[in-house]
């Protein structure tokens, strides 16, 4: 079933998603080669609590193995999602997905944002690009009276006919009360096709890019997921609200890409 937000409903998602917009932005600013994963972790838990939320990902359940151990999923290099914050040093040249969510006065965020870890190649620096700019796109094509499908399509169409690849086991979502409501948000498709996009309708789109072939592994933590060829992996994700006819972002990179650019 899906769960179609009020107006009011709408600002409590709001808030909580600009939490997690700051606590990335948290982040950002000691993302640098020495740092550990787990030092990004400690800084975002300790943000989130201290600003009246909790943390969604810390305990979260896992059908294959143990619940999440940490708050924010830190996915690095060829670590396509769901990457646990250990004590190994970030290099120049790494890239780490950090994806957050917050649990704030019943309501949830979620947003994910790929750090370029000091200076990064020309190829990297290009899936990132890619990655971004197909993130708005699906979010362009997020509009009343569209379908799931048309989002996809235009996320899919973008990333390949750039020579990247779309990983499909794994799916952007709506969220509200809960952080994984229906509908699933593909990041392929095909116009046309899926439910019908209403307003109240609230997902999270988050396209999942490599930078060669899209298939996968699952390590044996049962929860981080690499690409079987090594090549890079790329993660952005925003969380968006239909009302009122139009389409807005919840979430935010604006505090993310000042500190990007003043390097």
């Amino acid at each position: 079933m899906i769960f179609l937000k009020t107006e009011d409903e709408i600002d409590l998602m709001r808030a909580a998603n600009q939490l997690v917009a700051k606590t990335l932005t948290e982040v950002g600013k000691i993302v640098a080669p020495g740092v550990t994963t787990r030092q990004l972790d400690k800084v975002a838990e300790e943000y989130i609590r201290d600003n009246g939320g909790e943390p969604t990902f810390l305990g979260f359940p896992n059908p294959n193995g143990g619940p999440f151990p940490a708050s924010i999923c830190t996915s690095v290099n060829n670590q396509v999602v769901h990457g646990i914050p250990s004590d190994e040093p970030l290099k120049e040249g790494d890239i780490v997905s950090v994806d957050c969510g917050a649990l704030l006065d019943g309501f949830n965020g979620d947003s994910c944002y790929t750090f370029r870890v000091g200076e990064v190649s020309e190829e990297t620096n290009r899936l990132l690009k890619i990655t971004k700019e197909a993130l708005y796109l699906g979010i362009e094509a997020a509009r009343v009276g569209r379908r799931i499908g048309d989002i996809g399509f235009a996320v899919q169409q973008y990333v390949e006919s750039n020579g990247c690849g779309v990983v499909r086991e794994f799916v952007g979502h709506g969220i509200g009360r809960d952080m994984h409501e229906e509908p699933q948000v593909p990041n392929y498709g095909k116009r046309g096709d899926g439910k019908m996009i209403k307003n109240g309708l609230c997902i999270a789109i988050e396209p999942m890019i490599v930078s060669g072939n899209p298939q996968v592994w699952m390590m044996p933590d049962k929860w981080t997921i690499v690409t079987r060829d090594g090549s890079m992996a790329a993660h952005y994700e925003h969380t968006i609200a239909i009302h009122q006819g139009r389409t807005e972002i919840l979430s935010s990179f604006e505090e993310i890409e000042k500190i990007e650019n003043q390097y």
